[in-house]
């Protein structure tokens, strides 16, 4: 057999491909000592069988020892060292067998292509294009591919399609990297189309073709046109491939449909993976089904199934929306048992986390525990200051930030700009948005002109807002308006505020905030028949005003409370605790702020009892009944608080003890026993 060199060549040959690397050494070394020389033919797929066990090193010694090269021995390094993530070897090797002078096959400038894509390298794919089409294979079907693969990777896709539409013969492998291509860069809608063409040319499809396209209509939430991708998939019997169904997963759960994210997910449960429990995980926290999305994680631990990184992710952005800090804890605890409190993405994440739930001082612990922090980890922390509006801690955080040379971008500045405004600290927040583009080269977009009518509005200076909205060079969004609207209900100006209702029902006819907003303007000046016609409007157009909820965390279970609720178990206890909460501020000097309630024909004792019964003071007073003292009482709201709430619990923190942080739907409150507030009454 050691004479037979065909039958050794296919016994290298298998060797290489299930990758049998100590068999394969063992044939060399029995070859060396017989005597025998392996010939170029043989040497040839030894250095392939090397290449393909990820033994290079090896393959190079053999390669240098080589008596005689041929244009395969060139061919099989150049793929070799492209193979094993080697890119610069691969092209070195490439142009070193130029020089010696062997003329490059296909396969020879394939391989150097497939380098110049993983390296991101475009211009040295150019020369490579060029000599391809000199050698006259550049519309080669294998060269085309690559090439074609090569450009939309370096994100220049009208020199792919210009390549895939010379080719004149394109197979799914081509039609794939052109689909791919599309979604890399963001061009969803023409990877369907791209799609279709396919389909109109009639060339096969396979798994890797039916997998993009799923890509491309999960983030254009295309539920329909995925369907049919579906269909095709149950018909040519891909269904049970694992990819193929966490593409179809992924792809239901990002439209939203998870009764058939759900359906795929339970076709077969021996064709599942990690990606398959994170993409309904997924699916379940865009929708902030936060139970069903922990009930998939508790599921496949059970089936002992490692997460990963971005399962935690999933998992602890859902707990930070919904301000969830018993879930996000022991969520974090898990982290740390599997070691991923390291991951720069987890860390950032968890800093989020902990700051959504008010716990400022545990985002502040997590980010100092990070080794290196990435931008994320340092977007995160300057975002969790502005929520709470500190807004000289988010601007040293920021120098920071800088000085160790991380460079800031635009969601950097909105954070910045956020805290800057909620803590009135309009010259900074101006001097930051004027630098956006001119130091730090990031061009300020909606969200930013944005925040600098919501920095002039909250400071009174309406005016000024005003020409920030007329100069902008593009329409306010929804944001800019309603941070102009309440401006100008604080302030009083009825006119302004009008203009700016107006716009905001134009941008979300069924945002009831708008005009419940434009009618407390109103009643404030006491205009109570313009009250009338606003609350008129509403009804005749169906708007329906939001009503306040606030929440609380008692262990596991979420309290929820509405005003002049007595749906509770506990509903006695707690109006008890609320009388003596009542007569306690009182005798501490709290007057009830009845003008805030916007309704001509109620006595201010009806008033009193109205503000009273708020849901943020009926949480409050349940949260006192049942934690322990010593514990910070942590109240969510899904409205802003009103300023008499404000005024009240500012009261109830002084005459209990208590430290009490309610997050509203703008903004973190600290209140602390001395009777003040960590937004210092500007809010």
């Amino acid at each position: 057999m050691l004479r037979d060199t065909n039958a050794l060549a296919h016994v290298i040959q298998t060797y290489g491909k299930t990758k049998q690397l100590r068999k394969g050494k063992q044939l060399h070394a029995l070859l060396i000592c017989a005597g025998h020389t392996p010939c170029t033919f043989l040497t040839n797929h030894l250095l392939n069988m090397y290449s393909k066990c990820g033994e290079i090193d090896h393959a190079l010694k053999l390669f240098d020892t080589m008596p005689q090269r041929n244009l395969v021995s060139w061919t099989v390094m150049s793929s070799g060292f492209s193979q094993n993530s080697k890119f610069w070897e691969a092209i070195r090797t490439f142009c070193a067998m130029r020089i010696y002078g062997e003329v490059p096959t296909q396969f020879a400038f394939s391989s150097a292509i497939k380098a110049c894509a993983s390296l991101g390298s475009i211009e040295t794919g150019k020369q490579l294009h060029c000599l391809a089409l000199k050698s006259g294979i550049g519309s080669e079907l294998f060269v085309g591919s690559n090439l074609e693969d090569m450009y939309s990777k370096c994100g220049a896709m009208f020199d792919a399609c210009k390549v895939f539409e010379e080719m004149p013969f394109k197979d799914e492998v081509s039609w794939t990297a052109m689909i791919d291509g599309y979604n890399k860069i963001g061009e969803f809608g023409e990877a369907l189309v791209a799609f279709k063409k396919l389909i109109n040319e009639e060339i096969t499809t396979d798994q890797h073709v039916l997998c993009s396209t799923l890509v491309a209509c999960g983030a254009l939430k295309a539920c329909k046109f995925g369907k049919s991708v579906h269909s095709s998939v149950v018909k040519l019997g891909y269904e049970s491939h694992i990819f193929v169904g966490n593409a179809l997963t992924d792809m239901y759960s990002k439209s939203g449909d998870m009764e058939s994210a759900s359906n795929v997910f339970g076709i077969d449960p021996e064709c599942r993976n990690i990606v398959s429990y994170t993409c309904l995980i997924d699916g379940f926290v865009e929708i902030e089904h936060i139970e069903k999305a922990l009930s998939v994680f508790v599921e496949l631990r059970r089936q002992g199934i490692e997460p990963n990184e971005f399962t935690f992710s999933s998992l602890i952005k859902a707990c930070s929306n919904q301000a969830a800090l018993e879930q996000g804890t022991q969520l974090h605890a898990q982290v740390v048992k599997i070691n991923f409190d390291e991951d720069p993405f987890v860390s950032s994440i968890l800093v989020d986390m902990y700051g959504k739930c008010g716990l400022l001082e545990n985002s502040i612990r997590v980010f100092d525990e990070i080794g290196d922090p990435t931008e994320i980890a340092w977007n995160s922390l300057v975002s969790v200051f502005g929520q709470h509006g500190l807004g000289k801690d988010a601007i040293k955080i920021f120098e920071r930030m800088v000085d160790r040379g991380v460079k800031p971008n635009a969601i950097t500045f909105i954070s910045l700009l956020t805290g800057c405004s909620h803590a009135g600290l309009v010259e900074e927040g101006l001097n930051y948005f004027y630098s956006m583009d001119k130091t730090y080269g990031v061009v300020p977009r909606e969200e930013h002109y944005s925040c600098v009518i919501d920095l002039f509005g909250r400071a009174g200076r309406l005016k000024e807002a005003k020409e920030v909205i007329d100069r902008m060079p593009f329409e306010p969004n929804a944001f800019g308006w309603c941070s102009f609207l309440g401006a100008c209900r604080i302030h009083g100006d009825k006119e302004m505020g009008k203009l700016a209702a107006e716009k905001l029902v134009k941008l979300e006819p069924k945002n009831s905030g708008a005009l419940v907003l434009l009618s407390n303007i109103y009643a404030k000046e006491r205009q109570w028949e313009d009250v009338r016609s606003v609350r008129i409007r509403m009804r005749d157009g169906n708007v329906k005003k939001l009503p306040g909820f606030s929440w609380v965390d008692l262990g596991c279970q979420t309290h929820v409370f509405g005003a002049e609720d007595w749906s509770h178990p506990s509903k006695t206890a707690i109006y008890e605790k609320l009388d003596s909460l009542f007569d306690q501020i009182k005798a501490a000097g709290y007057v009830p702020l009845t003008d805030s309630v916007p309704l001509e024909a109620m006595d201010d004792g009806l008033k009193e009892k109205l503000l009273h019964h708020h849901s943020e003071r009926i949480a409050i007073a349940f949260a006192l009944i049942t934690m322990p003292i010593g514990k910070p009482i942590i109240v969510k709201k899904n409205i802003r608080v009103c300023v008499d709430c404000h005024s009240a619990i500012k009261f109830i923190s002084k005459v209990t003890g208590r430290k009490i942080i309610v997050r509203d739907n703008s903004r973190f409150h600290h209140f602390t026993d001395d009777g003040s507030c960590s937004c210092g009454d500007y809010w």
